[in-house]
């Protein structure tokens, strides 16, 4: 198994506490911060790790490490998308004659809750969102209602072009175990992942499977990062690491799931019905190791896993989702310790056979 090499500079980044390194300076522009690919791109890559030699980019320009078991098993493949945020906010599409943008969306997000946010563009350009007077304002605004004011003069003045992607202003918040940030989905997989590696790594524990970890971009627009990696590498066995919605605030609809209890196993959401073994076999594990988890069934949406199960003629797929409330927000909010506990859940299921 290859170790993994990290920069003279942040060996006391890989020596200190999970959550010391999240609330890490490199760490929480990557959780809410970074704009733009090179920057995620970069955090993944040389702030957290580098493997020997194995480490590619595929064309869909999803970043993609390896660790090789002792005994090959089986190939197994974990996801997570670093840029799931990037893509989920909007694409300028008209620029009026006062300066004033337009945009359509790139991924699903909420016109109820953009009004009055900032937001950051590539070049550092910063906008607001606001909202055209309407007669009825107890409706939810329609996104063309939406606009976004950079403080231009008119058309000429305006800095922002046709075709720029648009992306929520907002940094990280850290209150006790409770994390807040705009790009938590799922941004917080991935950062899974990345402890993952680290614990295997530190842990010195052998494997008797070969698993990718999968960093994919384009979730929101059709699983497509997901999808081209999935053709490549063939795996036998997939698993999204994601968020879900929680059913534990105020009013919110039934939902069997909570901030603090635990990673879910997903079963079922709106794209993909999970392989019953690997749900087995999660739920097996957790509790083998008491590690406290849910069960996950999601009415609407779905994961990286759909476009895992897809692939080729068939692949057995799951995912495990870290519960997150305000999901498409730029304030999305999870517990670290469903974070921590989705880490140990994985390495559970890893360390053994996976037999479904």
């Amino acid at each position: 198994m290859p170790k993994i090499r990290l920069n003279h500079d942040l060996r006391s980044l890989a020596e200190s506490a999970w959550a010391q390194r999240l609330a890490d300076r490199e760490t929480r522009k990557w959780n809410a911060e970074a704009i733009h690919r090179s920057d995620l791109n970069h955090c993944v890559r040389k702030t957290y790790f580098h493997y020997a030699g194995e480490d590619k980019e595929w064309d869909a320009e999803t970043l993609l490490n390896f660790m090789r078991g002792e005994v090959l098993h089986g190939l197994l493949m974990l996801g997570g998308e670093p840029e799931h945020e990037i893509i989920r906010d909007g694409i300028i599409t008209h620029v009026d004659e006062k300066g004033f943008l337009r945009f359509g969306p790139v991924g699903g997000i909420s016109p109820a809750l953009m009004g009055g946010n900032r937001v950051r563009f590539a070049d550092g350009t910063m906008g607001v969102i606001g909202i055209e007077k309407r007669e009825n304002t107890n409706r939810t605004p329609r996104l063309d209602q939406l606009y976004i004011d950079v403080g231009a003069k008119d058309r000429a003045s305006c800095p922002v072009k046709v075709g720029t992607m648009a992306n929520h202003d907002r940094a990280f918040l850290a209150q006790g175990d409770r994390w807040v940030s705009k790009a938590m989905d799922d941004r917080i997989g991935c950062a899974i992942l990345v402890e993952l590696m680290f614990a295997i790594n530190r842990r010195k524990l052998t494997l008797p499977h070969t698993v990718h970890f999968v960093f994919s971009v384009q979730e929101e627009v059709g699983t497509r990062g997901a999808t081209t990696a999935a053709f490549s590498l063939k795996p036998e066995v997939g698993i999204s690491v994601d968020v879900t919605a929680t059913g534990d605030t105020p009013k919110s609809h039934a939902m069997a799931v909570s901030l603090g209890d635990g990673p879910a196993i997903k079963v079922k959401d709106g794209g993909m019905i999970a392989h019953p073994g690997l749900v087995r076999l999660m739920v097996q594990r957790a509790e083998e190791a008491e590690i406290p988890y849910q069960l996950e069934v999601l009415t609407h949406g779905s994961t990286d896993a759909r476009a895992m199960q897809l692939t080729q003629s068939g692949v057995i797929a799951g995912c495990v989702s870290i519960p997150c409330r305000y999901v498409h927000s730029n304030s999305e909010m999870v517990d670290a310790q469903d974070a921590k506990n989705g880490v140990e859940l994985l390495l559970a299921v890893l360390k053994g056979p996976l037999d479904l």
